[in-house]
C-alpha cells in the first residue's frame, strides 16, 4: 500500500525523476513521457465520468484503475526481474486479461451502434466529446509506447491495451451520442 506523508520532495528540481526500480531519468525521457501521457489519459477519463452514470461509469472506473496499473508497468523498466524474484513479484504489469476485458466492452457497446457513413468529428454530447479527447490522448500514449519499445524492452500488452482502449473510447463516444445517431459527421470539402 502507498503511504504519502509529504507531497513535494525536491528530488525533481534538477529535471530528473525516479522510476519504479529506483533509477533516475530525465523528466523528458521517452519512458517518462509515455507514462505521463497515460496519466493524462486517466485525467481525461475523470472528466468523462462527470458526464456518465451506471454501466459506462463503472467501466470507466475500471479503466482508470487499469491506467494506473499501466503507469506502474511503464515506470518500472523490465530486465532484472528474472534475476530477482522479489522484484518480479513487485512489478505490476498489464495482462492479456485486461486487454481482453477492453475488447469485450468494445464489442458489447458496438453492437447497437448506427452504421458509419462518414468519418466522425469530435463532438455531439459532452460525454461523447470527452471520449474523443480521451481517445486522442490514448493514441498519443500508444505512439510513445511504440517509440519506447524501439529503444527499450516494454511489456507488449501495454501497447495492445492502449490500442484497444482508444478503439473503445471511439465506440463509447458514438454510444454516448445516442448510439451514433447524433454523431457529428465530417463533410469533405464542405467549406471550400
Amino acid at each position: 500500500m502507498v503511504s504519502l506523508t509529504k507531497i513535494y520532495t525536491r528530488g525533481g528540481d534538477k529535471g530528473e525523476t525516479s522510476l519504479g526500480d529506483g533509477s533516475r531519468r530525465s523528466k523528458a525521457n521517452l519512458r517518462v513521457e509515455a507514462y505521463g501521457t497515460v496519466d493524462e489519459a486517466n485525467a481525461c477519463v475523470g472528466l468523462i465520468r462527470l458526464q456518465t452514470t451506471g454501466e459506462i461509469d463503472t467501466l470507466l472506473g475500471n479503466i482508470q484503475n487499469d491506467l494506473f496499473d499501466l503507469g506502474a508497468d511503464l515506470c518500472r523498466p523490465e530486465g532484472d526481474e528474472a534475476k530477482n524474484p522479489e522484484k518480479a513479484a513487485a512489478a505490476l504489469r498489464i495482462s492479456a486479461t485486461q486487454v481482453e476485458a477492453i475488447e469485450t466492452a468494445c464489442d458489447k457497446f458496438n453492437e447497437d451502434l448506427a452504421d458509419l457513413t462518414s468519418f466522425i468529428l469530435p463532438g455531439g454530447t459532452k460525454a461523447g466529446a470527452y471520449m474523443h479527447l480521451a481517445r486522442t490522448v490514448t493514441r498519443r500514449a500508444e505512439r510513445l509506447c511504440v517509440a519506447l519499445a524501439g529503444e527499450e524492452t516494454i511489456n507488449p500488452e501495454a501497447v495492445k491495451y492502449l490500442n484497444r482502449l482508444s478503439d473503445l473510447f471511439f465506440v463509447l463516444s458514438r454510444y454516448c451520442n445516442d448510439k451514433g445517431k447524433n454523431d457529428v459527421l465530417w463533410v469533405p470539402g464542405a467549406n471550400r
